[in-house]
């Protein structure tokens, strides 16, 4: 088969077997391959410009992350970081692009990137703070929500879950310093939250909540 025989917007239809092309309210305005496609080039443009604006962070940066020295030969030097930034891309089940920021650069797009249009005068900020890259995965009996923080000891880590929610810091004195909040589904039980890190992975599991039961008791009918 040759480039000619492919049809672009079909490839990707059957790639991801997803519901294009409906109309409806919300987000993008029309629902189609080409619209999903131009969507995609905009949050690259958007990432792009967030890496290019590096070079005017110095001034933003904690204290924590400004070392400053002096050189043998008299020449003083003002180092900022480490900078981190990152992001991942994938499609929900609602058929729509998702992106998530992670590291310690604070997007005026916020954690979960919304095609929002253009975001003059409200510039990123740089956090001591890096938020790691999250997945949270869901099976018939459990909730696990998975957090990529390298660099740390188990014994840095803080964990609290309240409100449906779970938190994950590190102590002050931890080499490299993490801060998420991640939302849970309603289904996991606070309760029976494990957690285990390993290779700089951390994985929180919390067991489903057991569908409770109609109270009272079930009269036969003779």
């Amino acid at each position: 088969m040759s480039d000619k025989d492919i049809i672009p917007n079909n490839w990707f239809d059957r790639f991801f077997n997803l519901p294009f092309g409906r109309r409806g309210r919300g987000l993008f305005p029309v629902w189609n391959t080409r619209d999903m496609l131009s969507e995609f080039d905009y949050i690259h443009d958007e990432m792009n410009r967030m890496f290019d604006a590096f070079n005017n962070f110095t001034s933003n940066a904690p204290k924590e992350l400004v070392r400053e020295y002096e050189t043998k030969d008299g020449k003083k030097v003002r180092e900022v970081g480490p900078i981190v930034y990152g992001y991942s891309m994938t499609i929900g089940p609602d058929g729509k692009p998702h992106v998530r920021e992670f590291g310690n650069v604070k997007s005026p797009l916020n954690n979960e990137v919304q095609i929002l249009g253009p975001q003059a005068g409200h510039p990123s900020q740089i956090s001591a703070e890096r938020e790691p890259l999250v997945d949270v995965n869901t099976t018939d009996k459990e909730v696990k929500v998975i957090l990529e923080m390298p660099g740390i000891k188990k014994t840095d880590i803080k964990i609290k879950a309240y409100d449906s929610k779970v938190e994950v810091t590190t102590a002050k004195d931890a080499q490299r310093k993490y801060h998420k909040i991640v939302d849970l589904p309603e289904q996991a039980d606070l309760e029976t939250a494990k957690s285990v890190y390993n290779n700089g992975i951390l994985e929180i599991t919390f067991d489903k909540k057991k569908d409770d039961k109609p109270a009272g008791k079930e009269i036969k009918v003779d």
